[in-house]
């Protein structure tokens, strides 16, 4: 998972009342300073919407990328701030996104310095790796494209199925999909989405293992997993990165899974870095979510949790004001700081957020802000699990021991 800025799904008609700004007013206003201090370097400084033919606008040659900092994920260099593609199938609120539309938002990615590119095959299912193979087809060799198998999915129509699949045969024969659908011929970081309790993970590390010898995977990494999983894992075929949720919203990965990272030399990759848009600014104690949005089921969410848990947003939007940035690009920036190794995957389908979030790489804290800006989140209590039980049932999961 990835995506964190649907764009819709929430009140539209939300009257934000804090005096600092939210994702919302933050673009009105850059927008109309063309030219000003957190876009400069971003484009023309115009509308960052399509033009009349739905084509995005992005005001910079085609085919030339900008050169963003870059971190290193094990021995895997990616962009900074990547971008996670989930959303570019089907919003959070349902709604399908223009496709050729995706497909320049993740062009314009590229030329703004991003080559760090997030998909799944479940997502779509399957149609967001042909958006991305589809974009990326001319720049391939410049970019890093990660992909994920383990879901429990028919490899021919994407039904999704009952529990995990791990089995070495399934995983081979999912990265021969992945790589027709993204028009390739090797996934640089192949990650298990979620463990399967079923599976030992040395029969998966070592299938993977197979497709690395055959070039069709240059890197690996695991997905919520259980802490004996991911040390076994990396025992039997060295992992590049762990994908977790963490954001200022959800801390948990600091407890266990970040320190065991750091111990392994294991890069960290932040799925819903925004907390699925909450991080921005725009939800608020009138936010009612469309049907079929799942945040609706999110405990987190729900009306007894979700205006206590607002005080985190006042924080974040304080603190946007003091550094004369958007709520997202403080959210994006605080994980940067956490530690080197470690790269957000924001997704978006909007371009100005897209430009917003590529903005946090200017965003900088001095120690001493890091310090009271950490000390200021741990203060919050965060009421409501993050995910109703049933998917995190299916999270921090120990594969069986290999017989």
């Amino acid at each position: 998972m990835s995506n964190d800025t649907p764009d819709n799904g929430s009140n539209p008609d939300k009257k934000d009342q804090r005096t600092a700004p939210s994702r919302r007013s933050f673009l009105i206003g850059t927008a109309a300073a063309a030219g000003g201090a957190m876009l400069s370097g971003f484009g023309g400084g115009g509308s960052p919407e399509s033009d009349p033919q739905g084509q995005v606008n992005t005001g910079s040659p085609p085919g030339t990328s900008s050169r963003l900092p870059t971190r290193e994920l094990g021995s895997l260099e990616v962009s900074s701030i990547g971008l996670g593609v989930q959303n570019m199938s089907r919003k959070y609120d349902t709604t399908v996104p223009y496709r050729p539309a995706m497909i320049d938002l993740i062009r314009t990615a590229y030329e703004r310095g991003v080559t760090f590119f997030d998909t799944a095959e479940v997502y779509g299912p399957f149609e967001c790796e042909r958006i991305l193979g589809e974009a990326v087809a001319p720049f391939r060799d410049e970019v890093v494209i990660t992909s994920k198998f383990g879901m429990n999915v028919d490899l021919e129509t994407g039904e999704r199925r009952e529990g995990m699949n791990s089995r070495p045969e399934h995983i081979k024969r999912s990265v021969e999909g992945m790589l027709r659908r993204l028009q390739t011929d090797r996934i640089d970081l192949l990650y298990q989405h979620r463990v399967d309790p079923e599976v030992p993970i040395e029969d998966v590390a070592g299938a993977v293992g197979e497709l690395m010898d055959e070039g069709k995977v240059l890197h690996w990494g695991l997905s919520e997993m259980g802490l004996d999983t991911l040390r076994r894992a990396h025992a039997e075929q060295p992992v590049t990165a762990v994908q977790n949720e963490y954001s200022m919203l959800w801390r948990g990965p600091e407890e266990n899974v970040i320190p065991t990272c750091e111990e392994l030399g294991i890069g960290f990759v932040p799925w819903s870095p925004l907390g699925v848009q909450f991080l921005t600014g725009t939800i608020d104690e009138n936010t009612r979510f469309a049907e079929g949005d799942f945040r609706g089921t999110e405990p987190r969410f729900s009306p007894e949790n979700l205006s206590h848990n607002l005080a985190l947003v006042d924080l974040i939007e304080q603190w946007a004001e003091r550094k004369q940035a958007a709520p997202a690009q403080i959210a994006l920036a605080w994980l940067m700081a956490q530690k080197p190794w470690i790269a957000p995957i924001p997704g978006t389908t909007n371009l100005a957020h897209l430009r917003q979030n590529i903005g946090a790489t200017s965003v900088e804290f001095t120690s001493s802000e890091l310090s009271e800006l950490n000390s200021s989140v741990s203060e919050i209590e965060i009421r409501g699990k993050r995910l109703p039980d049933f998917v995190l049932d299916a999270t921090g999961v120990e594969a069986p021991p290999n017989k």
